[in-house]
């Protein structure tokens, strides 16, 4: 079977939404640090972006975490594979995510941060797919609202291809 990716949102696109989002992040943190947390592997390409554009001080923390198991839905259920290194204690933190979906993961990841008495918790995802929303999730600052469709670059991935795409494409399955 032949894979032929065909570009939703150009990384100029890109590029100029995460400058907004940027933006935003600076006037509602009033110009504070912000810690950015990003669950591994998506996640990255966007935080990264992001962190480039902020003009506030920024740290980065990084979480690995399992939804899926052996099957090809989430369970919703997560297990944290590598947890944060440091303490999100009375920080501004910002979850930086490359898509939500059904928001199970997500939702139970947010409870779980909170738990931990961070000093303000928002979220930052760069795509957003409603039609698959399964569990409400707040969502601060969203890039896209996208389809229902299969997609990849600029982090996301198909079998651990096509996260260094410089945009977001919906991938294509051809005999």
């Amino acid at each position: 079977m032949k894979e032929r990716v065909e570009v939703m949102i150009t990384a100029e696109a890109i590029a100029k939404r995460l400058e907004e989002i940027a933006e935003q992040v600076y006037e509602d943190f009033e110009g504070e640090q912000v810690e950015l947390v990003c669950a591994l592997k998506g996640g990255v390409t966007v935080l990264v972006e992001l962190a480039k554009k902020l003009r506030q001080p920024a740290t980065m923390n990084f979480m690995r975490v399992s939804s899926y198991g052996d099957a090809t839905e989430s369970s919703g259920h997560i297990q944290i594979i590598m947890d944060l290194e440091e303490s999100i204690e009375g920080k501004n933190v910002l979850v930086v995510e490359d898509i939500i979906d059904s928001g199970r993961t997500l939702s139970h990841l947010r409870g779980l941060l909170l738990s931990r008495e961070p000093k303000s918790l928002k979220i930052c995802t760069l795509l957003d797919k409603p039609e698959r929303r399964v569990t409400d999730v707040p969502v601060d600052y969203t890039g896209f609202t996208i389809p229902d469709a299969f997609v990849v670059g600029f982090g996301l991935d198909y079998a651990q291809r096509y996260r260094n795409l410089p945009y977001v494409g919906v991938i294509h399955f051809e005999e």
